[in-house]
């Protein structure tokens, strides 16, 4: 009762599913899928989706979902998002399926979306799940979130150059029709945030730190396995400028947490600034600065006393 090899590669192209229709066209029998579904070499997902193994692959959930939808089903809205890692979707949610045409109903942890017509130039792959393209996941999602978050998604866009700007700008016009349309046009037309490199940004928190008087950094310093963009190696203190014009991914954002928690471990006292507070708020992030530091001078002339 050994899968076939071209069962299990098969499996291993869906991150360990197969679909009854597929074992069917390997050579396998009713009588023989039901006896490894007994045997427990299969796994009953949804009806007609098996997992191969006990342990699920990467994408199983997107792709379990996928293979119940049937041919044409792609990822989508909130789930795309998550694909094209754009947005930190909630794990255990529910997975988001458009597809044209009948197809199958709604099964548990599905919401599945239909539409007339899904052209190719819609769709695309992430981790060999088919989703929809960046400009449809966009157009999609827009009538389900909220303006700052649909800004921050179309600032991630951009920033790590997933679209040409020509075509953010005339996603609108192409999707004229779309529930949220209005959401990307009002996003589009606001004043845009200035798309500072993070050494324009230290150029601008220096020169901030320069004009409140405050004792110099040194810039880029290597504290063991991390850089630091600021830091005062006498009071313990790093300042790390960030914002959306160079943190651009759920993956970014979770690695500079690890490099504070990393850094707090080993007795860093770490401080983010924005652009916005840089450029926006300088004398009170001067102050801010300029209070943590003394906190921090403070508490060395303690210990040495």
């Amino acid at each position: 009762m050994i899968l076939g090899e071209h069962v299990e590669q098969l499996a291993l192209r869906q991150h360990g599913l197969v679909t009854r229709g597929q074992l069917l066209g390997l050579g396998e029998t009713s009588k023989g899928i039901a006896r490894r579904v007994r045997a427990r070499q299969l796994r009953s997902i949804y009806r007609g989706v098996y997992q191969i193994g006990l342990i699920p692959g990467k994408r199983a959930r997107e792709m379990a979902a996928l293979l119940s939808g049937g041919t044409g089903a792609v990822a989508s809205h909130l789930s795309a998002l998550d694909l094209w890692d754009l947005m930190d979707v909630a794990a255990g949610g529910p997975v988001h399926i458009t597809m044209s045409g009948k197809g199958r109903p709604p099964a548990r942890g599905i919401i599945f979306h239909r539409t007339l017509h899904l052209s190719p130039e819609e769709c695309s792959e992430v981790d060999d799940i088919p989703v929809t393209s960046i400009e449809r996941t966009l157009v999609d999602v827009a009538g389900m979130l909220g303006s700052h978050e649909l800004s921050q998604i179309i600032a991630t866009i951009e920033r790590r150059s997933l679209l040409p700007e020509k075509n953010l700008r005339t996603l609108a016009d192409r999707y004229v029709r779309r529930p949220g349309v209005r959401s990307i046009r009002e996003v589009l037309a606001a004043e845009r945030e200035p798309a500072f490199t993070r050494s324009e940004a230290e150029r601008r928190c220096l020169g901030l730190i320069r004009t409140a008087r405050l004792p110099q950094p040194r810039v880029n310093v290597r504290l063991e396995q991390y850089e630091l963009d600021l830091y005062w190696p006498e009071e313990r203190v790093a300042v790390e400028v960030d914002g959306f014009a160079f943190h651009g991914s759920r993956s970014s954002f979770e690695a500079d947490r690890r490099k504070d928690g990393y850094l707090r471990s080993r007795g860093v006292e770490v401080v983010r600034l924005t652009w916005r507070q840089i450029t926006e708020e300088p004398t009170a992030t001067a102050v801010m600065v300029g209070q943590v530091l003394a906190r921090a001078s403070e508490r060395r002339v303690q210990t040495i006393r």
